[in-house]
Formats: C-alpha cells, sequence, structure tokens
C-alpha cells in the first residue's frame, strides 16, 4: 500500500495536499484477521469503507458503523460520490457510529402516533412517572398520574407524584392509585 501511494500521489493534481491530508490524518493497519479489521472498523466508524477482499459480502453484514461500504475491486469510492446513488454527504470524524448519510428520508417528515389505553396507562405509569420526575419535569408526572387515579376533577397540585413501590395496595397487592393524592418534593413525600 506504502509503495502505491509513493506512485501515485505525484500522478493527482492535488497530490501535495492529499500527502499532507494522509500523513496528519492516516494510518496503514493491518489487521490480525478479518474479525479484528470489522472490529476496528465498527470502532472507528469510518465515512467510506471500501472493502477489496475476494469475498467482502462475507464481511459487508458486520459492518454496522460506516457512512457507506464499497465492495470489489469495480467499486471506487468515486461511484457513490457521483453516480450509484449514496449521498455524496457521509457522517466524518467516526460519527457514522451514531448517524447515517444524508438521504432522501432527511426532507421526509414524520410523525408519531401514540395510542394507549387506561389500561396500558397503568402498566407503565410507574416507570414514566419515575423518569419524568427526575427529570424535573413533574408536570409530565402530574399528566400521567391525573390519568391512573380515579380522582377525576382533582386539581393537579393534588394528583400523587409518589416514587415507584411507595403507593398503597390492594386486598389483591396492586397499587391502590385512588389513594394517591400527595405531591411529589424532592426525596421526600409530603401530605397536601
Amino acid at each position: 500500500v506504502q509503495a502505491a501511494l509513493e506512485k501515485q500521489l505525484p500522478a493527482l493534481r492535488r497530490g501535495e495536499q492529499a500527502r499532507a491530508s494522509l500523513e496528519a490524518f492516516g494510518a496503514l493497519v493491518l489487521a490480525r484477521d478479518a474479525n479484528q479489521a470489522v472490529s476496528w472498523t465498527n470502532q472507528i466508524g469510518p465515512e467510506h469503507l471500501h472493502i477489496q477482499t475476494k469475498d467482502p459480502e462475507r464481511l459487508v453484514n458486520k459492518i454496522v458503523n460506516a457512512g457507506a461500504i464499497f465492495l470489489g475491486p469495480f467499486t471506487p469510492v468515486a461511484l457513490g460520490d457521483y453516480a450509484a446513488g449514496p449521498s455524496h454527504v457521509l457522517p466524518t470524524g467516526g460519527t457514522a457510529r451514531f448517524a447515517s448519510g444524508l438521504s432522501v428520508n432527511d426532507f421526509r417528515r414524520r410523525t408519531s402516533i401514540i395510542n394507549f389505553t387506561r389500561a396500558g396507562l397503568r402498566e407503565i405509569a410507574d416507570d414514566v412517572i419515575s423518569m419524568a420526575t427526575k427529570e424535573g419535569l413533574t408536570g409530565h408526572a402530574a399528566s400521567v398520574a391525573a390519568r391512573v387515579t380515579d380522582a377525576v376533577g382533582v386539581p393537579p397540585e393534588d394528583i400523587v407524584l409518589v416514587r415507584p413501590g411507595t403507593l398503597p395496595k390492594t386486598s389483591s397487592g396492586k397499587p391502590q392509585r385512588s389513594l394517591c393524592r400527595r405531591r411529589y418534593l424532592g426525596d421526600e413525600l409530603a401530605p397536601v
């Protein structure tokens, strides 16, 4: 690879820029085997990845962090930039570990539609109340508590916001939510 670089760089119009970039940011890395190469690739999250092995398809499904992957000797990166379809705008600097290249989906609007029943809300209410309270979003916590109590018409400030596991129990052992009429004040529960 080093010999090929030394031969090809002088022939490029921007060869000196390419050399400076390679010297500042590039590396020649020899992996012990394909598994190590895949592991390093997924850690690095490259913008462009060219797999040039006898069977590149065998490795491609193991790669989870790359902006664009080019397989085999007849798929140069330039195809992805100009003709093959993937965007020329790819995640750089290792950001392929958590981001994708620009696509038509980035220009589409998406909306989430959520629809719970009272029973479904009751099933997860304690977790939602706990998370909202920990984030300091007591209004969110109150909006859940108001819907799982039987206290319809009770002012929001009187709705309980308690830590999970602290609700009074019914004879069946389930939390008795209709008795919950306190405010959550930090780590302590205080009567309203």
